[in-house]
């Protein structure tokens, strides 16, 4: 097996298809190097394969030779050796997986470098300091990553150093003292590993790579494909760079640039751009940055060259593009483009006004609205529906529109502190001088980002777009101390609450009312091009309990109502002391007059949400919940009794309660079963309903009204049920003329009903897959007790690839699912399916329910429009699969 390609290697197809085996980096390096013929240092990739060799069995065999080999040919075509004491070749060791994971896993600059090359360095560039800053960078960086040295032993000599001096940034400090720093930072890694710092560059290279493979399993790492879900089997490649110098002189700079703006997606190019820096400088954060048009003032040719180059690799990738460049005394090398990152708005304004073209001439390219749909996002879209602030705040400070949204939380200034107090409960705002990847586990849970230093392209702010963090960095004006920081003479304490306006920059004391977010035009406009691709295919439904809900869903693009809850209805304060009547009632004659109460205002219930849904179908779920739901605790009532006493009707609670009290009221008396120990129950809810529609009729309206029935796992129980619900129907359409097509249905949420979907589907004109509890009753967990306790260290270790509760369990609740498509259909070839759990709202399960065949999704009315681009991306992916 070949484990090593070099950048120029002839590949079949292009580079840029094989990312499974080069990742994105290598990939796109390949593919600047042998199609575009961009100005790339010369290098070779170390592929996923490797990789994952390593992560079964060790370092594979072969792979030093490889490696060595590869090695010698770099050193033939730069006519310089690694390590070589009198004109050192050095290079960079970075990992480059399939999918992007920004600052997630490990990089290595500087490599070759030694206590003789050093000094080479420094008499073929001339430039003695240059060469020792490169050494104690390489010393810093190699410590940490490969040896496991804490990364603040080096900051703390190095901050020494920057007060002895007087001067404020690293680049001011003299050869001398960076002399110093490197005979420190040495003497720091003899000290915690016990060992020198290794002078091999060969023993160098193979930790650096080997760092990297380990870094793929890191803790950070980890929790990033966990959030992003990304297989863990992949691997990562590792690319290895020959090293050209943005910290040359003041003829030399390094930056970050898109070929649009990623914030916004205004069709201008923008970047971060230091002079005399290292790519680490700007990305870190260490040093505030300028802008690319501050570059063209002081390179305006290579900034012409760099546009240049920006267009190109928008036309050849059709798409916005993230590049890492570096000047080498005048000088312009590309050392990474991709695919870039951006915001909901920018990613709706970019897909929808690519569809129209872009470039000139010969240039000119654009996209389908096909491909428009694919390039949003779910998350694209929760951006653009981020609350806002209903009203300005006084700002306390200003800085970088990282990522857009508004944000209140407490302020945190670690991620462990972070981490804990939003395990309590608390909204956080993580408050950083600048974040780095071991941030990023308080990032994950924080409703906001705040950082004093850094630029648009700083860690921070990359990995905040992408989760949809509102976010602001390069606040110069907070300073940062131990557990406070200040602006001017305002200090703000840890737990202190604060708002940070992602959008603007802005940082506000307090905390700032929230109003509902604007999307853009872009918005409407590629979920009009969604829903022309899902029209007749999969319909969206929305879950809505009221009337007010069910308005927001038809307004958010709901084609339905999937499930409405009665028993949320019961919840209510005026309700629930009539439902106890009812659980209360000694008599059939008590009991049918607390049911003709819960008639009345259940109709009015079901008025208000057949009003909202107007012409569309509306599936309202009878009574699922055990009746002890709706009773008081058994425990404080108890409590209550043996210190102040109960009253006669807390009494008859308490009695009631014991009654109905379940061990599993799971799978206890729910659903239908309670229906056949209560009929009177259901019929009263179907009467209700009934009434309902005949009112909205009477007003000219068009009510369409399906019923489903909860739980059931016979033919038997759905047929008793279902000839409750047809005494009820017959009365209620008795003497009309056109009688309107009432459907009677079940939720299908336990294994046995999949299984036994065929005789099921006797008694059913539709099925409604309850995927909440059928993965409950699949894996046999009870969400609410395994997702905060057992579910995290389940996902760490491998023991399951995803939270089935968040995505379709495709190996167990998705073969369910597909059985009871399967077996319904077999005896009801035109039933019709849908789904109602929350997975009705995830994309991923959404493209298995399409291939499955279902009617309709059922979400949230929050996640419709998530759920109506899904639909349409599940059609556009599965008709270029079958070409």
């Amino acid at each position: 097996m070949t484990y090593v390609y070099a950048f120029d290697h002839k590949h079949r197809p292009s580079p840029m298809e094989k990312k499974d085996l080069l990742g994105g980096k290598g990939a796109n390096l390949a593919e600047m190097t042998s199609v575009l013929k961009l100005p790339v240092p010369p290098g070779f990739t170390i592929s996923t394969d490797a990789c994952r060799d390593y992560m079964k069995g060790g370092w594979p065999k072969g792979l030093d030779a490889e490696v060595a080999s590869h090695v010698a040919r770099l050193e033939e075509v730069m006519g310089r050796k690694l390590g070589d004491p009198g004109d050192p070749l050095l290079v960079s060791v970075r990992s480059g997986a399939k999918f992007s994971m920004p600052g997630m896993m490990d990089t290595v600059l500087n490599l070759g470098l030694n206590d003789k090359s050093v000094k080479g360095l420094a008499a073929t560039t001339g430039d003695a300091r240059f060469a020792y800053d490169s050494y104690r960078r390489f010393i810093a960086m190699y410590g940490r990553i490969v040896l496991g040295v804490d990364g603040h032993l080096f900051d703390e000599p190095l901050e020494a150093a920057k007060v002895s001096a007087k001067v404020r940034t690293d680049a001011e400090l003299t050869t001398n003292a960076l002399k110093t720093l490197c005979d420190q930072y040495k003497a720091i890694v003899k000290s915690e590993t016990g060992k020198p710092f290794p002078q091999q560059p060969m023993t160098q290279l193979r930790g650096a790579v080997e760092a990297v493979f380990a870094s793929w399993n890191g803790d950070r790492a980890i929790a990033y494909r966990n959030r992003e879900r990304i297989a863990h089997e992949l691997g990562t490649a590792v690319n290895v760079q020959t090293m050209v110098f943005g910290n040359r002189d003041d003829n030399s700079g390094t930056g970050v640039g898109f070929t649009r703006n990623a914030a916004t997606g205004e069709n201008v190019p923008y970047g971060d751009f230091l002079i005399n820096a290292q790519g680490e400088d700007v990305v870190a954060g260490i040093r505030n940055t300028e802008d690319l048009d501050h570059m063209k003032l002081h390179f305006p040719k290579i900034h012409a060259e760099l546009l240049a180059i920006f267009a190109r690799l928008e036309k050849h990738y059709r798409d916005m593009c993230d590049t890492e460049f570096t000047i080498e005394q005048g000088k312009l090398w590309m050392l990474q483009t991709r695919v870039g990152k951006r915001t909901g708005a920018a990613a709706l304004r970019m897909a929808v006004e690519m569809t129209t073209g872009s470039g000139k001439g010969a240039d000119r390219w654009k996209i389908s609205k096909e491909e428009a749909v694919m390039r949003v996002t779910a998350e694209h879209l929760d951006g653009v529906l981020h609350p806002q602030f209903a009203s300005k705040g006084k700002v306390l400070a200003t800085g970088l529109a990282a990522s857009p949204g508004a944000a209140v939380g407490k302020v945190y200034f670690t991620a462990d502190s972070a981490e804990i107090a939003a395990k309590k409960g608390e909204p956080v705002i993580l408050v950083r001088s600048e974040t780095s990847p071991e941030d990023v586990h308080g990032m994950m849970v924080a409703k906001g980002i705040l950082t004093s230093r850094g630029g648009l392209v700083s860690h921070a702010a990359v990995v905040a777009r992408g989760w949809g963090t509102p976010a602001i960095v390069g606040a110069e004006a907070v300073k940062i101390s131990g557990a406070s920081f200040s602006v001017g003479d305002v200090k703000v304490k840890e737990g202190d609450m604060i708002s940070i306006d992602g959008g603007t920059g802005a940082v506000m004391l307090g905390a700032m009312e929230l109003s509902a977010a604007e999307p853009p035009p872009e918005f409407a406009t590629i979920l009009q091009w969604a829903d022309k691709i899902r029209k007749g295919k999969l319909a969206v439904r929305a879950n809505a309990d009221t009337g007010e809900d069910a308005a927001n869903a038809r307004r958010l693009g709901a084609e339905g109502i999937g499930l409405c809850r009665t028993e949320h209805m019961f919840l209510a304060p005026d309700r629930l002391p009539v439902v106890r009547e009812m659980i209360l009632a000694n008599t059939p004659e008590q009991e049918e007059a607390a049911l003709a109460k819960l008639r009345d205002v259940q109709q009015q219930d079901f008025e208000e949400i057949l009003e909202a849904m107007d012409g569309l179908p509306v599936t309202v779920r009878l009574l699922d919940p055990p009746l002890h739901e709706f009773l008081p605790s058994v425990e404080e009532l108890r409590v209550k009794a043996a210190t102040s006493g109960l009253s006669a009707k807390e009494k008859k609670l308490l009695a009631a309660a014991e009654t109905w009290s379940e061990h599993n009221p799971m799978i206890g008396t729910r659903g239908v079963r309670l229906g056949v120990i209560k009929p009177g129950l259901y019929a009263m809810q179907v009467r209700a309903l009934l009434d309902a529609a005949a009112v909205l009729r009477s007003r000219g309206m068009n009510p369409i009204v399906e019923i489903m029935i909860p739980l059931t796992v016979t033919r038997e129980e759905l047929g008793l049920a279902r000839s409750w619900c047809e005494t009820e129907i017959a009365a209620a359409v008795k003497g009309m003329k056109n009688k309107p097509e009432i459907t009677i249905g079940t939720m299908i949420e336990t294994p046995r009903a999949a299984v036994r979907a065929d005789e099921i589907a006797e008694e059913a004109d539709f099925f409604s897959f309850g995927t909440n509890d059928l993965t409950q009753l699949t894996f046999g967990f009870s969400r609410d007790d395994v997702e905060s306790r057992m579910m995290p260290a389940y996902l760490e270790q491998g023991l399951l690839k995803r939270n089935p509760f968040d995505t379709i369990d495709q190996s167990g609740v998705g073969d369910l699912v597909r059985l009871g498509v399967e077996r319904g259909r077999a005896t009801k070839p035109k039933l019709k399916i849908g789904v109602c759990g929350e997975h009705g709202g995830d994309p991923e399960s959404i493209e298995l329910f399409y291939r499955l065949g279902l009617n309709y999704v059922s979400c949230s009315p929050f996640r419709v429009p998530i759920a109506r681009l899904a639909a349409a991306q599940a059609i556009v992916g599965s008709a270029e699969s079958t070409k």
